[in-house]
């Protein structure tokens, strides 16, 4: 499956649920193709979120949207099934919380998902050296995962840069996508450094119009694409 990059990924963490469908509306009526779902347990990350349940009434809402699927979970392997078929179309784990990481790739990849590998802002993306052939995605936290709204830390810029160079070097074709303090601001210098797809909370839903922050996200985006070209 191939992507028209830059990708912009509202996560739905931030949205407001007690109009969520009409959140969700408003991102696809913006031309939003991906949606981002961050799935918290409560012990891997310090908060609570949701569940299959939820990620099964999004894809009722937006039964054409990409739903980009983060497993912020302790124990992944137990709960990927349930999410696969709640309707996820990408599946992304740490690896700071899969001790068998090919074994979990392949697991998310017989269900007919995409896959994708999670790295936190204090692990090294030389350690996924040896998943890169295998994942169609690879995530790198730019803030410390359970809680939105946080600023971004300077230092994943560089992981990026690293990560967009190896994809060069091995001749892989996985996207770079960035989680965490996206905003209008960074935004056109993270496509720069090589990021394909970004996700967006606080930067969305806490705008006063979700769909000109959107356009005004969107712009910032292909603006850094553009210089690349």
């Amino acid at each position: 499956m191939t992507f028209n990059t830059p990708i912009l990924a509202p996560s739905l963490l931030a949205a407001d649920f007690t109009k969520l469908g009409s959140e969700i509306s408003a991102c696809v009526d913006s031309g939003i193709q991906w949606l981002h779902c961050d799935i918290m347990d409560g012990h891997f990350v310090p908060n609570i979120s949701y569940g299959p349940f939820i990620v099964d009434a999004v894809r009722d809402a937006a039964p054409d949207a990409f739903l980009d699927v983060h497993l912020m979970i302790e124990d992944p392997d137990t709960y990927i099934e349930s999410f696969a078929n709640a309707g996820a179309n990408l599946i992304s784990v740490h690896q700071e919380t899969c001790p068998h990481l090919h074994r979990t790739i392949q697991h998310i990849r017989d269900l007919d998902c995409m896959t994708g590998v999670v790295v936190n802002p204090a692990t090294s993306v030389d350690l996924l050296y040896p998943i890169l052939p295998d994942v169609d995605l690879v995530l790198v936290m730019s803030v410390n995962p359970g809680f939105g709204g946080q600023s971004f830390i300077k230092s994943t810029l560089q992981k990026i840069y690293k990560l967009n160079a190896i994809r060069e070097q091995m001749n892989l074709t996985y996207l770079i996508e960035v989680d965490g303090g996206v905003n209008e601001e960074n935004s056109t210098t993270l496509v720069q450094k090589g990021a394909d797809v970004l996700v967006a909370g606080s930067s969305i839903f806490k705008k006063s119009s979700i769909p000109s922050a959107i356009q005004n996200l969107t712009a910032r985006m292909n603006a850094g694409r553009s210089d690349l070209v």
